[in-house]
């Protein structure tokens, strides 16, 4: 059994697993700093394509990767002799890519989480997979990293804030000062379960964003969906045991409003086509990205009911998804629901989970 990390341990190696956008803009992160940084890619174009041009021209195009960052599709390469891995694997796969490397570790080492969603099946968070998946000595050393950070403004070191959450206080230190930079500001604290909602429901906050702006409803519109969304995720959240404070921070109200509004976001992209009349499915076959927020939709409405929560917007935001509901039929649902006051709805009939 892995020996739990030592607090004195120094972190000269990094694995970063996922080589999507964000991925790939943290492997450069800590790549800058002079650190030997492996980035695993599940695509073997990826691998090639920084091998051959430093640059991931399938995710991240346009950005130079320095030669301090080397990819490969190797687990077992990517985490030998690390000190650190960054997992950024999309939720949906992130069960099964952790199973894959758990026997690869031969002794225990922190692991920062930067995937954002809900596993569909058992409605965990990723650190939940984590626990469930990774070796015992390393559970105490997970942490969390969300925030307000699209990747490409990071690669252009535009300033970007962020949350990163642990239980170990030491570490929590440590890797702040890892990854802080004069443009990447880190902020600290100990709810994981916040910052990690936070990252997950602020998704499918802005497919209903999107398909606002898609209908052309307004700035008021927009407005309203994204405070009242704040308003659910909070519910859910205190539900759940997390602090009603962390959703003010970047990486629950921040993050919220960049996904919500900024035409970087995968997400409300996506919601301001189905706004228009398309279709979910034509969406997806014609990307290569992932937008969490259509997998993890289903998983906070199944959350809502566990707790039992009142998520009108993520309810409508699943019949539109899933149940061939109009967006404009959704919205015209959610205005005129019954007047309520300004505060968290419980609903007095939880569902069982779905």
């Amino acid at each position: 059994m892995a020996k739990a990390v030592e607090p004195v341990q120094l972190i000269r190696k990094v694995a970063v697993i996922g080589a999507g956008a964000w991925g790939t803009a943290l492997a450069r992160l800590v790549a800058d700093k002079d650190l030997q940084v492996r980035l695993w890619a599940y695509e073997q174009e990826v691998v090639e394509a920084i091998r051959s041009k430093r640059e991931n021209t399938i995710f991240l195009p346009g950005i130079t990767l320095p030669p301090s960052l080397s990819p490969t599709g190797s687990l077992a390469e990517a985490v030998q002799d690390c000190d650190l891995v960054v997992f950024v694997v999309p939720s949906h796969a992130a069960r099964v890519v952790l199973q894959q490397m758990k026997p690869l570790f031969s002794r225990a080492m922190p692991v920062v989480s930067a995937t954002k969603g809900i596993e569909e099946g058992t409605l965990k968070l990723m650190s939940q997979v984590m626990e469930d998946t990774l070796p015992a000595g390393m559970r105490r050393s997970l942490t969390v990293l969300s925030g307000p950070s699209f990747a490409l403004e990071v690669c252009q070191k535009k300033p970007t804030v962020v949350s990163l959450a642990g239980k170990d206080p030491e570490l929590v230190r440590r890797l702040q000062a890892l990854l802080i930079t004069p443009f990447f500001r880190v902020y600290t604290g100990s709810d994981l379960l916040g910052v990690e909602l936070g990252g997950a429901l602020k998704n499918v906050m802005a497919l209903a964003a999107g398909a606002v702006d898609g209908l052309g409803l307004g700035h008021n519109a927009r407005a309203a969906l994204i405070s009242r969304g704040l308003v659910e995720m909070i519910g859910l959240g205190t539900a759940m045991g997390a602090e009603a404070e962390t959703f003010y921070g970047p990486s629950g109200l921040g993050d919220l409003v960049l996904t919500c509004t900024g035409p970087l976001s995968r997400n409300h992209t996506v919601g301001v086509r189905i706004g228009k009349g398309e279709t979910l499915q034509d969406i997806l076959r014609e990307t290569h990205t992932v937008a969490e927020g259509v997998k993890t939709a289903r998983a906070a409405l199944g959350l809502a009911n566990r707790f039992g929560v009142e998520m009108p917007i993520v309810r409508e935001v699943c019949a539109v998804l899933f149940e061939g509901k109009s967006p404009l039929q959704a919205v015209t649902d959610l205005m005129l629901r019954a007047a309520k006051d300004d505060l968290v709805e419980k609903d007095s009939n939880p569902k069982p989970d779905s």
